[in-house]
């Protein structure tokens, strides 16, 4: 990997690891396709993840207080049962096949946050346990294949969490327990290699800038009109991923 790339690399990391500081999603889903385009896709998964346990342990330590257990628990137990099913189709299939996948995922989910973000409150729609759970089920086979599984379980969270800080704080503890083991999986297949950890270092910088920035905004940005701009960033690196 020459310095170009890896440079951009870190700019990508800063600007949805600030994203995410203040929404507590979205860092890994949308760096994915450009840091994909830059590094591949073997390289690029193993380091966002890590990247973003990192920024999770960060809000869980200075947000304990605003974790909600009992949604925790529910989601944990769902997206659980998906993760290793995602872990399975990521070490299987081509790389072709995971970014067309992982695009057609993206765009979907991204036209179903812009519509549901412009949406007058009142009509909002309205899904029933079962479909919620099945939802979680498909965020956790999405996040163990890619670290990335988010958006399907924000589409949960963002309703049995209204508080924009109960919201972050118990999301991030569980990117912080699902990517415990997906780092663990990567280690014991090998998948951590030199050149992932030379990846990791450079970036941790960018990280840590964007993350420090991200939570300082969390309080003072209206996030009503930065969830439309993540929606929007999200359905435009969608279609990054058939290039």
């Amino acid at each position: 990997m020459t310095l170009v790339p890896i440079l951009l690399f870190g700019i990508v990391v800063l600007i949805t690891h600030f994203i995410e500081g203040i929404t507590g999603f979205g860092c890994t889903v949308l760096a994915l396709p450009f840091c994909v385009l830059l590094v591949g896709i073997k390289s690029a998964v193993p380091v966002l993840v890590i990247l973003a346990w990192i920024l999770a342990l960060y809000v869980i330590i200075i947000d304990f207080k605003n974790i909600i257990w009992k949604e925790f628990t529910r989601i944990v137990v769902f997206v659980g049962i998906g993760l290793p099913i995602g872990m399975i189709l990521f070490s299987k299939l081509p790389e072709s096949i995971l970014k067309s996948i992982l695009g057609v995922f993206m765009i979907l989910v991204s036209i179903r946050g812009l519509y549901t973000s412009f949406k007058p409150s009142t009509k909002t729609l309205s899904l029933n346990k079962y479909v919620m759970n099945f939802i979680l089920f498909l965020g956790g086979i999405i996040h163990g294949a890619f670290g990335s599984g988010g958006p399907f379980i924000v589409i949960y969270a963002a309703k049995a969490l209204p508080n924009k800080s109960n919201f972050r704080a118990t999301i991030c503890l569980l990117w912080l327990s699902l990517n415990s083991v997906i780092i663990v999986k990567n280690i014991s297949v090998g998948a951590i290699t030199p050149d992932v950890l030379k990846l990791l270092l450079f970036t941790i910088p960018f990280l840590v800038v964007g993350m420090l920035l991200g939570n300082k905004a969390h309080n003072t940005i209206d996030e009503k009109i930065f969830i439309k701009v993540v929606y929007g960033v999200l359905l435009i690196s969608g279609f990054f991923m058939f290039l």
